[in-house]
């Protein structure tokens, strides 16, 4: 699916204010039509935001079930004769959107945009009224999934087994876009070959509509000037002199696609960024343009106060530049693709991403301890993670990738967050959807963030990526506070799965610190103890070669829901959920950037 671009025949408007918003608590909404109507109530919601983070009280917070969104829209007059299409960047976890009286298109999911051709149903020039109903239930077959447990009392309580807030809404920006009639509908670019001082790039080019027409692209730089041109929706292009995209320097071309009428006039216009690297598996190495790269950074969360998981371009920016001065060059979007403008800015800065979909929580040994859930349960069953649920992860996948493939900041699919892979059921189920993966993408390596308890000698699935990401947390859930023994069975474990042959990228590690709590003793929760464990893991990756990653868990502190090890959220951050740096962003600074 293409992100709506403006183009000399292309238009768009942003939709993002003050939408109409009713809680649906007894579950009347879609038997009462509320779509034909003006909502009930009065109340209001700013989209793009999480409605449970900006509605005081308990029963907002942790609300189930449908919320409903209205907003009337005004179509532009100019906009007679175009395709009108409405377009959601995401609507959590699954949605059914109305254009007047008419249903117009449902989605699953609650991380990818999707949209509906409104073309029929709106005229330009006149309102529309756009009706959304979000449902926010987690069940077995959802990504992430989850189930709803009802109490005694008759109350319901959503069940999870993923360690931060369930949000939900509208977190994303809605768009109204018009394009032709006839009109580019996707595009591929890859790069084919990387020669001295010259690139071949590969595209390719689809189209809706009638079947006169013809292909024409041109390659410009970033000053706007051709450098290559070529004929055909599918094709090579040679770029001379050619500028790669590098980490720490995100040199971006555009494709300019034009579709041409049969005589020759020009019908649509669609310009895609790209950038020209390549990104390869040698052994332990990373390669990035044939060069090896050692990834430093976090995962992250979109997450901030007051609008939960709502986008916020200041917020996203600041949190580039916090990056950017502690000496990060690289972020996993944990646990769920982030809003594509991530993605834009990491391309046009040179940061490097690991791309996640919304699998986490397959792993139902995470319900105890932790989060606080009832256990145990098997996780691959016909009653809890089965094929409904592998459709789901598939769709994706395939609308993760379908998104993503142009961004080069992207160089690795991580198709699942701490699954469950150990019981041979796990195999049956992964298989299938690493294979759709490379289908859809031969382009980048595959991997998946391990569990702690799926060592080499128990996990059934590794051998099938390219790339081992780990999460460990050796001296906090594991031998906690005792860190000479942490950094015994650390270095043990990592030095057999370099025995696999592939890399190794530590995709979590870290230790929950309460800010401005100290100790003499590097006790656990202080920020002196937080700062004494990323040390022992950074000289244990300093001592295998295989590391070729550090990635801490977690950026910034985030919420989570409530429990007796989560006060207030988890609080593994190096920044504060406010972004204030705790004495381990310093350290990290003189280790990554080496400024005392």
């Amino acid at each position: 699916m293409l992100t709506p671009r403006e183009s000399t025949t292309r238009e768009r408007v942003l939709l993002d204010g003050l939408w109409g918003f009713s809680l649906d608590h007894e579950g009347r909404g879609r038997a009462e039509r509320w779509w034909a109507r003006p909502l009930p109530g009065d109340g209001d919601m700013p989209v793009p935001a999480s409605f449970n983070a900006v509605l005081p009280g308990r029963d907002a917070h942790h609300y189930i079930g449908d919320v409903w969104y209205q907003r009337i829209v005004q179509v532009p007059r100019g906009w007679d004769g175009e395709r009108i299409v409405l377009r959601l960047d995401a609507a959590t976890h699954r949605a059914v959107v109305w254009v007047g009286d008419t249903q117009v298109t449902e989605h699953e999911g609650g991380y990818t945009p999707f949209e509906a051709d409104v073309t029929e149903h709106v005229r330009a020039g006149e309102q529309m009224r756009v009706t959304v109903v979000v449902n926010t239930e987690l069940h077995w077959h959802s990504i992430p999934p989850g189930f709803v447990q009802e109490l005694e009392d008759g109350r319901l309580l959503q069940q999870y087994f993923h360690d931060f807030f369930n949000y939900a809404g509208l977190n994303r920006s809605v768009w109204l876009h018009a394009t032709p009639r006839t009109h580019v509908s996707d595009v591929t670019v890859t790069t084919a070959e990387v020669d001295g001082q010259s690139s071949t790039i590969g595209y390719v080019v689809a189209v809706a509509g009638d079947d006169m027409h013809s292909v024409r692209i041109v390659v410009r730089d970033a000053d706007g000037a051709a450098v290559a041109r070529a004929d055909g929706a599918e094709g090579t292009a040679r770029i001379e002199r050619v500028q790669l995209w590098r980490p720490g320097a995100g040199y971006l071309y555009t494709l300019e696609v034009t579709l041409l009428g049969a005589g020759g006039e020009v019908v649509d216009v669609y310009p895609q960024p790209f950038g020209v690297r390549t990104v390869a598996v040698d052994g332990h190495r990373f390669l990035i343009n044939g060069e090896p790269f050692q990834f430093t950074g976090f995962g992250k969360h979109e997450d901030f106060p007051v609008h939960g998981r709502g986008f916020d371009l200041a917020v996203m920016v600041h949190d580039f530049q916090l990056m950017l001065w502690i000496g990060a060059n690289s972020f996993r979007t944990s646990h769920y693709p982030y809003d594509e403008a991530f993605l834009d800015y990491a391309d046009r800065h040179g940061v490097v991403v690991i791309d996640e979909t919304a699998a986490v929580g397959l792993n139902l040994d995470t319900g105890a301890g932790v989060l606080n859930q009832a256990g145990p349960m098997d996780t691959y069953s016909d009653t809890t993670i089965d094929a409904p649920t592998q459709q789901t992860h598939r769709q994706a996948i395939r609308e993760l990738i379908a998104r993503d493939k142009n961004h080069p900041s992207v160089v690795i699919w991580s198709i699942a967050n701490e699954p469950d892979t150990i019981p041979p059921a796990a195999r049956a189920y992964f298989e299938p959807l690493v294979a759709e993966t490379r289908r859809l993408d031969p382009t980048r390596p595959v991997a998946f963030a391990n569990f702690m308890t799926a060592t080499p000698e128990r996990d059934v699935i590794s051998d099938l990526f390219d790339v081992l990401l780990l999460n460990r947390y050796y001296g906090w859930y594991a031998n906690t506070g005792d860190l000479i023994t942490a950094e015994r069975l650390l270095e043990a474990e990592l030095r057999q799965w370099a025995q696999r042959g592939k890399p190794i990228v530590m995709t979590e590690y870290g230790a929950d610190t309460q800010p401005g709590l100290h100790s003499m003793t590097n006790e656990p929760w202080s920020e002196e103890f937080q700062v004494e464990l990323l040390a022992m893991y950074h000289r244990v990756f300093d001592r295998i070669d295989a590391v070729v990653g550090e990635q801490i868990w977690n950026f910034a502190d985030f919420a989570t829901r409530s429990g007796i090890t989560r006060v207030d959220g988890n609080k593994k951050g190096v920044f504060t959920r406010d972004r204030r740096p705790k004495a381990s962003a310093h350290a990290l600074r003189r280790r990554w950037r080496g400024d005392a």
